[in-house]
């Protein structure tokens, strides 16, 4: 897996980001059963960076916790096989490694609402990883089957990993 971090604002204290990531994001790619290396890329950034985006790119204004954008179609993990049919689509040329997405994440949201909801800031974070990263796969939660669906995974995930609220 390649995972490329790019950091737009001071980290926060005591939250190893660069492991917690890393960790989750095998988690969910093992969890989804995905045959092949992938790369992600994470933007670790503030609200008003964020709210930028979610403005351009959501016509929403205003900060979220974290914006997934896919590189795949969602129903593409529907068929592994299936990418392969047009790897110059899926895949990166020089490395072989699928290419899922990006994940933005705020880290100005991860401490309120870790605060908000009374857990670790890296359970905010590990959190908010896994819920992106399930984006990336093609989960949604807009329909309430789709939404339990996701919660269940996202549960199980840092479940395993040891992580609780």
């Amino acid at each position: 897996m390649s995972l490329q971090i790019e950091l737009t604002c001071p980290p926060l204290p005591d939250l190893d980001f660069q492991t917690v990531a890393e960790t989750v994001t095998e988690a969910v790619i093992r969890e989804e059963n995905c045959p092949y290396e992938c790369q992600i890329g994470l933007i670790l950034t503030d609200d008003p960076s964020i709210r930028r985006l979610n403005r351009e790119y959501r016509q929403i204004d205003r900060a979220t916790d974290v914006l997934s954008f896919p590189m795949q179609e969602p129903d593409a993990f529907l068929d592994y096989a299936l990418l392969e049919e047009k790897q110059e689509d899926h895949f990166d040329p020089d490395t072989g490694e699928l290419l899922l997405g990006d994940i933005i994440i705020s880290l100005d949201r991860v401490t309120k609402q870790a605060e908000a909801y009374g857990h670790s800031v890296k359970r905010e974070y590990a959190f908010l990883i896994a819920h992106s990263m399930l984006h990336l796969f093609g989960y949604d939660h807009e329909d309430p089957d789709e939404a339990k669906k996701m919660e269940e995974k996202q549960r199980i995930i840092l479940e395993r990993l040891g992580i609780k609220r």
